[in-house]
Protein backbone atom coordinates (compact mmCIF):
# COMPACT_ATOMS: atom_id res chain seq x y z
CA UNK A 1 0.00 0.00 0.00
CA UNK A 2 1.39 3.45 -1.31
CA UNK A 3 1.72 5.94 1.73
CA UNK A 4 0.26 9.20 1.52
CA UNK A 5 3.37 11.98 0.92
CA UNK A 6 4.53 13.62 3.67
CA UNK A 7 4.04 17.54 3.51
CA UNK A 8 6.95 19.60 3.34
CA UNK A 9 7.24 22.15 6.57
CA UNK A 10 9.46 25.09 7.38
CA UNK A 11 11.58 22.46 9.37
CA UNK A 12 12.54 20.57 5.91
CA UNK A 13 13.46 24.24 4.57
CA UNK A 14 15.71 25.03 7.43
CA UNK A 15 17.22 22.07 6.80
CA UNK A 16 18.01 22.47 3.28
CA UNK A 17 19.20 26.20 3.58
CA UNK A 18 21.28 26.08 7.17
CA UNK A 19 18.90 28.63 8.79
CA UNK A 20 16.70 28.24 12.16
CA UNK A 21 12.72 27.76 11.47
CA UNK A 22 12.34 30.74 12.92
CA UNK A 23 14.55 32.66 10.20
CA UNK A 24 12.80 30.99 7.28
CA UNK A 25 9.70 31.82 8.86
CA UNK A 26 10.45 35.45 8.79
CA UNK A 27 11.67 34.94 4.66
CA UNK A 28 8.85 33.79 3.59
CA UNK A 29 6.96 36.09 5.27
CA UNK A 30 9.33 38.88 4.02
CA UNK A 31 10.21 40.18 7.57
CA UNK A 32 13.91 40.37 9.24
CA UNK A 33 15.97 38.92 6.93
CA UNK A 34 17.97 40.45 3.75
CA UNK A 35 16.29 40.25 0.43
CA UNK A 36 19.08 37.47 -0.82
CA UNK A 37 18.52 35.23 1.86
CA UNK A 38 14.40 35.44 1.14
CA UNK A 39 14.55 34.66 -2.47
CA UNK A 40 16.97 31.45 -1.06
CA UNK A 41 14.42 30.41 1.06
CA UNK A 42 11.32 31.03 -1.25
CA UNK A 43 13.51 29.34 -4.08
CA UNK A 44 13.52 26.04 -1.84
CA UNK A 45 10.20 26.06 -0.68
CA UNK A 46 9.36 26.19 -4.59
CA UNK A 47 11.13 23.43 -5.01
CA UNK A 48 9.84 21.40 -1.91
CA UNK A 49 6.68 22.04 -3.00
CA UNK A 50 6.10 23.47 1.16
CA UNK A 51 2.46 25.61 1.08
CA UNK A 52 1.87 27.71 4.15
CA UNK A 53 -0.84 25.60 6.20
CA UNK A 54 -3.73 27.68 5.95
CA UNK A 55 -4.43 26.34 9.90
CA UNK A 56 -1.18 27.48 11.56
CA UNK A 57 -1.65 30.71 9.43
CA UNK A 58 -4.68 31.17 10.90
CA UNK A 59 -3.51 30.48 14.16
CA UNK A 60 -0.57 33.18 14.25
CA UNK A 61 -2.75 36.07 12.33
CA UNK A 62 -5.89 35.52 14.01
CA UNK A 63 -7.79 35.30 10.16
CA UNK A 64 -9.07 32.59 8.53
CA UNK A 65 -8.89 33.81 5.03
CA UNK A 66 -12.49 33.64 4.81
CA UNK A 67 -15.63 35.74 4.40
CA UNK A 68 -19.25 34.29 6.27
CA UNK A 69 -21.98 35.60 4.15
CA UNK A 70 -25.54 35.08 5.20
CA UNK A 71 -28.53 35.92 2.31
CA UNK A 72 -31.94 35.86 3.48
CA UNK A 73 -32.99 33.68 0.61
CA UNK A 74 -30.97 32.05 -2.23
CA UNK A 75 -34.13 31.33 -4.02
CA UNK A 76 -34.05 35.10 -4.93
CA UNK A 77 -32.69 34.97 -8.55
CA UNK A 78 -31.18 38.55 -7.91
CA UNK A 79 -29.62 37.17 -4.47
CA UNK A 80 -27.96 33.54 -6.63
CA UNK A 81 -26.56 36.50 -9.49
CA UNK A 82 -24.90 38.34 -6.84
CA UNK A 83 -23.36 35.82 -4.74
CA UNK A 84 -21.74 34.17 -7.91
CA UNK A 85 -20.37 37.93 -8.22
CA UNK A 86 -19.21 38.42 -4.94
CA UNK A 87 -17.59 34.85 -5.07
CA UNK A 88 -15.48 35.99 -7.91
CA UNK A 89 -14.56 39.19 -6.40
CA UNK A 90 -13.54 38.16 -3.22
CA UNK A 91 -11.39 35.52 -4.59
CA UNK A 92 -9.45 38.15 -6.52
CA UNK A 93 -8.84 39.53 -3.05
CA UNK A 94 -7.70 36.44 -2.07
CA UNK A 95 -10.32 35.65 0.22
CA UNK A 96 -12.92 32.62 0.01
CA UNK A 97 -16.49 32.70 0.84
CA UNK A 98 -18.65 30.74 2.79
CA UNK A 99 -22.25 31.04 2.24
CA UNK A 100 -25.24 29.98 3.84
CA UNK A 101 -28.93 30.45 3.22
CA UNK A 102 -30.91 31.66 5.88
CA UNK A 103 -34.28 30.61 3.59
CA UNK A 104 -36.57 33.21 4.72
CA UNK A 105 -36.62 32.19 8.79
CA UNK A 106 -35.84 35.04 11.13
CA UNK A 107 -34.32 31.81 13.64
CA UNK A 108 -32.54 30.44 10.95
CA UNK A 109 -30.96 33.53 10.27
CA UNK A 110 -29.80 34.12 13.96
CA UNK A 111 -28.78 30.12 13.60
CA UNK A 112 -27.10 30.54 10.96
CA UNK A 113 -25.43 34.12 11.87
CA UNK A 114 -23.57 32.73 15.12
CA UNK A 115 -22.34 29.33 13.37
CA UNK A 116 -20.53 31.49 10.89
CA UNK A 117 -19.18 33.69 14.14
CA UNK A 118 -17.98 30.39 15.51
CA UNK A 119 -16.11 29.59 12.22
CA UNK A 120 -14.30 32.38 13.34
CA UNK A 121 -15.20 34.45 9.63
CA UNK A 122 -12.83 36.79 9.26
CA UNK A 123 -16.11 39.05 8.45
CA UNK A 124 -19.65 38.43 8.04
CA UNK A 125 -21.65 40.27 4.84
CA UNK A 126 -25.90 39.96 5.77
CA UNK A 127 -28.52 40.31 3.51
CA UNK A 128 -30.83 40.60 6.55
CA UNK A 129 -34.27 38.84 6.86
CA UNK A 130 -34.71 40.42 9.74
CA UNK A 131 -32.85 43.66 9.79
CA UNK A 132 -33.93 44.84 13.30
CA UNK A 133 -33.20 41.72 15.77
CA UNK A 134 -30.87 41.84 18.27
CA UNK A 135 -28.54 39.07 17.19
CA UNK A 136 -26.63 41.23 14.94
CA UNK A 137 -25.21 43.51 17.86
CA UNK A 138 -23.40 40.27 19.56
CA UNK A 139 -21.98 39.42 15.88
CA UNK A 140 -20.95 42.97 15.63
CA UNK A 141 -18.85 42.62 18.22
CA UNK A 142 -17.38 39.30 17.32
CA UNK A 143 -16.12 40.10 13.98
CA UNK A 144 -16.69 42.58 11.46
CA UNK A 145 -20.06 42.97 10.30
CA UNK A 146 -21.14 44.18 7.19
CA UNK A 147 -25.06 44.79 5.90
CA UNK A 148 -26.46 44.89 2.34
CA UNK A 149 -29.95 46.47 1.33
CA UNK A 150 -30.88 46.97 4.51
CA UNK A 151 -29.14 48.95 7.35
CA UNK A 152 -28.91 47.10 11.00
CA UNK A 153 -30.28 49.47 13.79
CA UNK A 154 -28.37 48.96 17.00
CA UNK A 155 -25.28 46.94 15.56
CA UNK A 156 -22.38 48.22 15.29
CA UNK A 157 -21.73 47.68 11.89
CA UNK A 158 -18.27 47.75 10.10
CA UNK A 159 -20.31 49.14 6.69
CA UNK A 160 -23.65 49.47 5.04
CA UNK A 161 -24.06 49.50 1.16
CA UNK A 162 -28.18 50.38 1.54
CA UNK A 163 -30.38 50.07 -1.18
CA UNK A 164 -32.01 53.57 -1.40
CA UNK A 165 -35.82 52.18 -1.14
CA UNK A 166 -36.87 56.19 -1.37
CA UNK A 167 -36.19 56.18 -4.98
CA UNK A 168 -37.18 53.03 -6.12
CA UNK A 169 -40.19 52.67 -4.01
CA UNK A 170 -41.02 56.92 -5.21
CA UNK A 171 -40.96 55.96 -8.44
CA UNK A 172 -42.72 52.92 -8.60
CA UNK A 173 -46.05 54.02 -6.77
CA UNK A 174 -45.91 57.54 -8.81
CA UNK A 175 -45.77 54.90 -11.82
CA UNK A 176 -48.88 53.03 -10.77
CA UNK A 177 -50.39 56.13 -9.63
CA UNK A 178 -50.15 57.72 -12.96
CA UNK A 179 -51.32 54.99 -14.87
CA UNK A 180 -54.63 55.12 -12.47
CA UNK A 181 -53.65 52.53 -10.48
CA UNK A 182 -55.24 52.54 -6.71
CA UNK A 183 -55.67 48.90 -5.78
CA UNK A 184 -52.21 47.29 -5.88
CA UNK A 185 -51.06 44.05 -4.39
CA UNK A 186 -47.68 44.59 -2.88
CA UNK A 187 -45.88 41.08 -2.51
CA UNK A 188 -42.97 41.06 -0.11
CA UNK A 189 -40.25 38.73 0.56
CA UNK A 190 -39.80 36.85 3.88
CA UNK A 191 -42.56 35.87 6.60
CA UNK A 192 -44.57 39.15 7.82
CA UNK A 193 -42.02 40.49 10.81
CA UNK A 194 -43.70 42.72 14.01
CA UNK A 195 -42.17 45.51 12.09
CA UNK A 196 -42.18 46.95 8.84
CA UNK A 197 -38.89 46.26 7.34
CA UNK A 198 -37.35 49.62 5.60
CA UNK A 199 -38.99 48.99 2.00
CA UNK A 200 -41.99 48.39 3.02
CA UNK A 201 -42.65 51.05 6.06
CA UNK A 202 -41.92 53.71 2.67
CA UNK A 203 -43.82 51.88 0.75
CA UNK A 204 -46.93 52.35 3.38
CA UNK A 205 -46.28 55.99 3.73
CA UNK A 206 -45.46 56.76 0.24
CA UNK A 207 -48.20 54.85 -0.93
CA UNK A 208 -50.87 56.20 1.54
CA UNK A 209 -49.90 59.82 0.98
CA UNK A 210 -50.47 59.00 -3.10
CA UNK A 211 -53.95 57.79 -2.52
CA UNK A 212 -52.94 54.02 -3.18
CA UNK A 213 -54.87 51.08 -1.56
CA UNK A 214 -52.29 48.41 -0.63
CA UNK A 215 -52.54 44.98 0.16
CA UNK A 216 -49.20 44.15 1.89
CA UNK A 217 -48.67 40.26 1.10
CA UNK A 218 -45.81 38.18 2.45
CA UNK A 219 -44.55 36.06 -0.40
CA UNK A 220 -41.90 33.08 -1.04
CA UNK A 221 -39.37 33.52 -4.17
CA UNK A 222 -39.55 30.45 -5.91
CA UNK A 223 -42.11 30.10 -8.84
CA UNK A 224 -44.52 27.61 -7.69
CA UNK A 225 -45.33 28.98 -4.02
CA UNK A 226 -45.04 32.77 -5.70
CA UNK A 227 -47.88 31.57 -8.11
CA UNK A 228 -49.92 30.01 -5.85
CA UNK A 229 -49.70 32.97 -3.38
CA UNK A 230 -50.40 35.37 -6.47
CA UNK A 231 -52.77 33.07 -7.81
CA UNK A 232 -54.79 32.59 -4.44
CA UNK A 233 -54.96 36.76 -4.20
CA UNK A 234 -56.08 37.59 -7.88
CA UNK A 235 -58.69 35.39 -7.60
CA UNK A 236 -60.64 37.14 -5.33
CA UNK A 237 -63.63 39.00 -6.56
CA UNK A 238 -62.20 42.27 -5.29
CA UNK A 239 -58.96 41.56 -7.61
CA UNK A 240 -56.18 44.58 -7.72
CA UNK A 241 -55.47 45.88 -11.10
CA UNK A 242 -51.82 46.37 -10.46
CA UNK A 243 -49.07 44.01 -8.52
CA UNK A 244 -45.92 45.54 -7.15
CA UNK A 245 -43.12 42.50 -6.24
CA UNK A 246 -40.30 43.89 -4.18
CA UNK A 247 -38.15 40.82 -6.04
CA UNK A 248 -38.59 39.69 -9.54
CA UNK A 249 -38.35 36.05 -8.60
CA UNK A 250 -42.09 36.92 -7.24
CA UNK A 251 -43.03 38.59 -10.51
CA UNK A 252 -42.41 35.15 -12.27
CA UNK A 253 -45.09 33.74 -10.00
CA UNK A 254 -47.50 36.59 -11.02
CA UNK A 255 -46.97 35.89 -14.29
CA UNK A 256 -47.38 31.92 -14.06
CA UNK A 257 -50.86 32.81 -11.76
CA UNK A 258 -52.20 35.74 -14.49
CA UNK A 259 -51.86 33.25 -17.22
CA UNK A 260 -53.76 30.08 -15.75
CA UNK A 261 -56.58 32.47 -14.53
CA UNK A 262 -56.48 34.39 -18.45
CA UNK A 263 -55.51 37.50 -17.42
CA UNK A 264 -53.69 39.97 -20.02
CA UNK A 265 -50.66 41.10 -18.89
CA UNK A 266 -50.77 44.48 -19.26
CA UNK A 267 -54.14 45.20 -20.52
CA UNK A 268 -56.05 43.85 -17.24
CA UNK A 269 -53.27 43.37 -14.91
CA UNK A 270 -49.95 45.63 -14.71
CA UNK A 271 -47.01 44.08 -13.01
CA UNK A 272 -43.79 45.42 -11.21
CA UNK A 273 -40.85 44.18 -10.34
CA UNK A 274 -37.72 45.72 -7.90
CA UNK A 275 -34.36 44.11 -9.04
CA UNK A 276 -34.14 43.75 -12.93
CA UNK A 277 -32.83 39.95 -13.08
CA UNK A 278 -31.56 39.22 -16.63
CA UNK A 279 -34.47 36.84 -17.41
CA UNK A 280 -37.13 39.99 -16.98
CA UNK A 281 -36.69 41.37 -20.14
CA UNK A 282 -37.42 37.76 -21.77
CA UNK A 283 -40.88 37.56 -20.66
CA UNK A 284 -43.70 38.71 -22.71
CA UNK A 285 -44.30 41.22 -22.05
CA UNK A 286 -40.28 42.97 -20.76
CA UNK A 287 -41.21 43.28 -16.72
CA UNK A 288 -40.86 46.59 -15.61
CA UNK A 289 -38.63 46.64 -12.45
CA UNK A 290 -35.62 48.45 -11.37
CA UNK A 291 -32.02 47.37 -11.65
CA UNK A 292 -29.54 47.13 -8.59
CA UNK A 293 -26.28 47.02 -10.49
CA UNK A 294 -24.94 43.49 -9.00
CA UNK A 295 -21.18 44.47 -9.96
CA UNK A 296 -21.48 47.62 -8.35
CA UNK A 297 -23.21 46.73 -5.21
CA UNK A 298 -20.07 43.58 -4.85
CA UNK A 299 -17.42 46.51 -5.83
CA UNK A 300 -18.85 48.47 -2.37
CA UNK A 301 -19.17 44.78 -0.27
CA UNK A 302 -15.58 44.40 -1.53
CA UNK A 303 -13.86 47.11 -0.74
CA UNK A 304 -15.66 47.89 2.56
CA UNK A 305 -14.61 44.24 3.52
CA UNK A 306 -11.05 44.23 2.61
CA UNK A 307 -10.86 47.59 4.60
CA UNK A 308 -12.53 46.51 7.87
CA UNK A 309 -10.40 43.60 7.77
CA UNK A 310 -6.70 44.72 6.82
CA UNK A 311 -7.03 48.06 8.17
CA UNK A 312 -9.63 48.28 11.00
CA UNK A 313 -11.50 50.79 9.62
CA UNK A 314 -15.36 51.39 9.52
CA UNK A 315 -17.31 53.31 6.43
CA UNK A 316 -19.54 55.24 6.01
CA UNK A 317 -22.90 53.90 5.04
CA UNK A 318 -22.94 53.41 0.62
CA UNK A 319 -26.23 54.28 -1.21
CA UNK A 320 -27.10 52.23 -4.09
CA UNK A 321 -29.76 53.99 -6.16
CA UNK A 322 -31.84 51.94 -8.45
CA UNK A 323 -32.24 52.09 -12.13
CA UNK A 324 -35.59 52.80 -13.02
CA UNK A 325 -36.26 49.81 -16.10
CA UNK A 326 -39.81 50.93 -17.78
CA UNK A 327 -41.10 48.10 -19.63
CA UNK A 328 -44.30 46.66 -21.29
CA UNK A 329 -45.90 45.32 -18.52
CA UNK A 330 -47.44 48.76 -16.79
CA UNK A 331 -50.59 49.88 -18.24
CA UNK A 332 -52.99 52.55 -17.68
CA UNK A 333 -55.69 51.36 -15.66
CA UNK A 334 -59.19 52.30 -17.29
Amino acid sequence: MSQRRKRPTIKDIATETGLSPAAVSYALRGLQVPPDTQQRVREVADRLGYEVDPIARALSSGRTGTIGVLCSSLEDLWQQSFIATLGRQFLAVERNLLFVDAAADPEREAMLAKYLVDQRVDALVTIPVDPTSAYWSEAAERTALVAIGDPLPGANTAAEVVFDNSLGITDAVNTLREAGHTEVLVLTPGPRLPRFRPAEQFLHDIGKERGLRLRVQACPNNLNDAAEVAYTALAESSRPSAVFCLADSMAYGVYAAARELDLAIPTELSVLGYDDHPMSRLLTPALSTYRWEVDTVADAVVERVVKAIDHDRHSRRKLIAPEPKHRESVRHHT
